[in-house]
C-alpha cells in the first residue's frame, strides 16, 4: 500500500505555478520515488490519466527527445485539432452566400425571408454539405467576413425640398439679426402627448434590488385622468423654458395662449425694450404655416403686447433641428426616464425640475383651458389681418411678419392740428426764407449742425437729422394723444 498523500499535497502547492509539461514531468518523478503501481496511485490521488503520468516519464527517461520550446509555450506548434476553414476551405463562402443573398448569394436562398440566427445559419451550412456549429459560425462571421450585430439606422429623408439649405441660412441670418439688437428669439414646438396614470415610462431609475416599480401591462387611456400635450417655449439668448401642459387639444389657439402667457409672465420683463420677436417653429402640427388661426392667433398676440412677430418655419422634413427638440425636450425626457406620470401635477414638477450642467432652467404650469378643433377661419377673417401680414420676400409662405396695428388718434387732434394751421397762416414745407433752411450759396451746413436759435410754439424749424422741416404741433395724422 502507498502513501501518496505527500506526493499530492506538494502537486496540488506546485500545480497553479506550472505548465502542462512541468505538471507531468514532476508526476513522473513522484511516480517512480513510489515503484511499481505508483503511476496508478498518483492518477487516483491526483485525478491526472495514467497515460500523461507515462508520457512524463518516458520524458524523463529520454524515450521522448522534443526540440526545445519556446519561452511561454508548453506544445509544439501544429498540434490540436485544425481550424474549420482551414480542413474546409469552402465554408467561408458557403455561409457568406447564406448570410447575404440579395448581394452576393442566390435569390432562391432558403434563408432570405427568415430570421438570419446562428443557429438558422448553422443547420443551412450543414444542409449544403458543410458541418458546422453554430458558435463556428459566429466566430467565422465576426472574424472572416467582418460582420456584426446592427439595427436599422434612420438616415434616409426621402425627397428634399430644392429650397432647404437657402431656408436654413435665411432663418440663420434672421437669429443673428434679431440676436445683435438684443430681441427675444425663441423655438417653439409640443412634445408628444403623455398618458397619465400608472404606465410605463421608458428608461431606468435607481432602487432597491428586485423591486421595480410595478405598472399597468398595457397602455389604454384612462378616461378619467386622460392625458396631457406639453408646448414649450424655448428661449435661445437666456437658455430658458418655458412649458404649458394643456390637458385639451392641441391647437394653433393652445400654441399662441402658450406663447402669450410666456410673454406676459417672463418675455416682456426680461426684453422690456424689444420690439421684435422671433419664432422658430416647425412646418406642420398645430404651428404649421398653412394654418389659419396659427396666423390669426398671432396677429392678436401682437396687437396686445405692442410687438412686431416674425416666424421662420423649418422646411419639411427637418423639425429634428429644430433647438427646443435637443435643448429642452431631451432634458424633459431623460429627467422623468422610469417614472410613471401618475398625474397633472407629477408631470409639471418632473419638468419644472429639469436642469442641465450648462444651466437650462424650466418654468412649468398647467393650462386648463379648453381649444375645441375644427375652428374655422374665413377669408374675411384672414383680410382683416391683411395689412398686417407681411411675407417675406423669400418664401413669404415660411417666412412672414405679423406687426401690431397704428395706433389711431382721435378726432379732436385733427381738428386742433388743421384749426392752427388755418389759422396761423404757414407752411411746414421748406421755403428760403425759414429759420435753419437752405444753406447761402457756395456753404454746406453740416448733417450735426444745430439751430441758431430756438424755436417759439407754433414756428416751423429745421431738424438736421432729417432732411424735412418739422413743427413744433402735432404732425398729422400720426400725433399723439
Amino acid at each position: 500500500m502507498f502513501d501518496v498523500e505527500p506526493a499530492a499535497r506538494r502537486f496540488a502547492l506546485l500545480c497553479p505555478h506550472l505548465d502542462e509539461r512541468q505538471r507531468r514531468l514532476l508526476l513522473a518523478a513522484e511516480s517512480s520515488e513510489l515503484g511499481r503501481g505508483g503511476v496508478s496511485a498518483l492518477a487516483v490521488a491526483t485525478g491526472v490519466a495514467r497515460s500523461t503520468i507515462e508520457r512524463g516519464a518516458r520524458e524523463l527517461a529520454g524515450e521522448i527527445i522534443d526540440t526545445p520550446l519556446p519561452v511561454g509555450r508548453s506544445r509544439r506548434a501544429g498540434a490540436g485539432r485544425k481550424k474549420a476553414t482551414v480542413a474546409d476551405a469552402e465554408l467561408v463562402a458557403a455561409i457568406d452566400a447564406l448570410v447575404d443573398p440579395d448581394a452576393r448569394g442566390h435569390p432562391e436562398s432558403p434563408l432570405r425571408w427568415t430570421l438570419k440566427s446562428t443557429r438558422q445559419l448553422a443547420d443551412a451550412v450543414t444542409a449544403t454539405g458543410h458541418a458546422v456549429s453554430s458558435r463556428t459560425v459566429a466566430h467565422i462571421l465576426e472574424t472572416d467576413l467582418r460582420f456584426s450585430l446592427q439595427a436599422n439606422r434612420k438616415s434616409l429623408e426621402g425627397r428634399q425640398h430644392p429650397d432647404r439649405d437657402a431656408q436654413f441660412r435665411y432663418l440663420n441670418e434672421q437669429i443673428r439679426r434679431h440676436a445683435r439688437r438684443h430681441e427675444p428669439v425663441v423655438s417653439v414646438d409640443a412634445k408628444k402627448k403623455e398618458l397619465i396614470g400608472s404606465y410605463k415610462n421608458k428608461g431606468r431609475t435607481w432602487r432597491p434590488g428586485k423591486d421595480p416599480e410595478k405598472v399597468k401591462t398595457h397602455d389604454f387611456i384612462d378616461p378619467e385622468l386622460g392625458k396631457v400635450t406639453p408646448y414649450g417655449i424655448y428661449d435661445v439668448g437666456r437658455n430658458r423654458g418655458w412649458v404649458s401642459v394643456g390637458i385639451d387639444h392641441d391647437t394653433a389657439a393652445f400654441a399662441v395662449a402658450a406663447l402669450r402667457s410666456w410673454w406676459d409672465n417672463e418675455g416682456s420683463a426680461a426684453y422690456s425694450k424689444a420690439r421684435r420677436l422671433l419664432i422658430c417653429a416647425d412646418g406642420g402640427g398645430s404651428n404649421s404655416y398653412r394654418n389659419r388661426l396659427w396666423k390669426v392667433e398671432l396677429a392678436r398676440l401682437a396687437a396686445d403686447a405692442g410687438i412686431s412677430i416674425t416666424v421662420c418655419h423649418f422646411p419639411p422634413g427637418t423639425s429634428k433641428f429644430n433647438k427646443i427638440e435637443h435643448r429642452l425636450w431631451a432634458q424633459v425626457t431623460s429627467n422623468w426616464r422610469g417614472q410613471p406620470l401618475t398625474s397633472r401635477e407629477v408631470i409639471v414638477n418632473l419638468i419644472g425640475a429639469t436642469t442641465t450642467r450648462t444651466g437650462l432652467s424650466v418654468h412649468a404650469e398647467l393650462d386648463e383651458g379648453t381649444y375645441p378643433r375644427g375652428v374655422k377661419i374665413t377669408d374675411s377673417e384672414m383680410a382683416a389681418i391683411g395689412p398686417r401680414l407681411e411675407p417675406h420676400e423669400f418664401h413669404g409662405d415660411w417666412n412672414y411678419t405679423l406687426r401690431p396695428p397704428r395706433p389711431r388718434l382721435h378726432w379732436r387732434n385733427y381738428v386742433v392740428v388743421i384749426s392752427t394751421r388755418l389759422l396761423t397762416g404757414r407752411s411746414t414745407r421748406r421755403t428760403a426764407s425759414s429759420p435753419g433752411g437752405s444753406s447761402p450759396p457756395g456753404r454746406r451746413r453740416s448733417r450735426n449742425s444745430r439751430p441758431q436759435r430756438a424755436s417759439s410754439p407754433g414756428e416751423t424749424r429745421h431738424d438736421p437729422r432729417r432732411s424735412r422741416v418739422t413743427s413744433d404741433l402735432p404732425s398729422w395724422p400720426w400725433a399723439a394723444t
